[in-house]
Parts: structure tokens; sequence; C-alpha cells
């Protein structure tokens, strides 16, 4: 697996398991400001959900590499 293969891997697990984790724990304001949107959360977590995310997808393109390396299954083609 070559480097661009794995930081495309990994990019990919990244923002797809940042978008999963983006709407645990979200808290709506009972009363929102004037102006404020209402469905906007609380405290949003953003660098603690990114942290998150950038650990598991390591720990996914670690189970990527390998599947693809050592044991030898062809997940993507080539």
């Amino acid at each position: 697996m070559s480097i661009a293969s794995f930081i495309v891997v990994y990019v990919i697990a990244f923002w797809l398991v940042f978008f999963m984790v983006l709407p645990i724990g979200v808290r709506q304001n009972e009363k929102p400001e004037e102006g404020h949107d209402p469905g906007a959360p609380k405290f949003h977590m953003i660098g603690k959900k990114m942290l998150w995310a950038g650990i598991a997808a390591i720990a996914l393109t670690g189970i990527y590499w390998y599947l693809a390396e050592i044991v030898g299954i062809q997940l993507l083609p080539s």
C-alpha cells in the first residue's frame, strides 16, 4: 500500500467518522438570544469530536492496512 493510498484511506475514514460523531452530545439552548438560531447547539465540542474522529480513523486505517498488506485481501481495486 503506497503512502498516497494510506492518506486517502485515512482522510475518508476521518470524515466518515467525524460526521457520525458530530451529533453526539448536542444540547440545544433553552432560551436562545435574539438573532441566534434556536437549533444551534449550546456547546458544540468540535475539538473533542475531531480528536475522537482522528483516533478512530487511525484505527480504521490500521485495520485496512492489516487486511490489505498482512492478510492479503484485495479491498480496493488497483
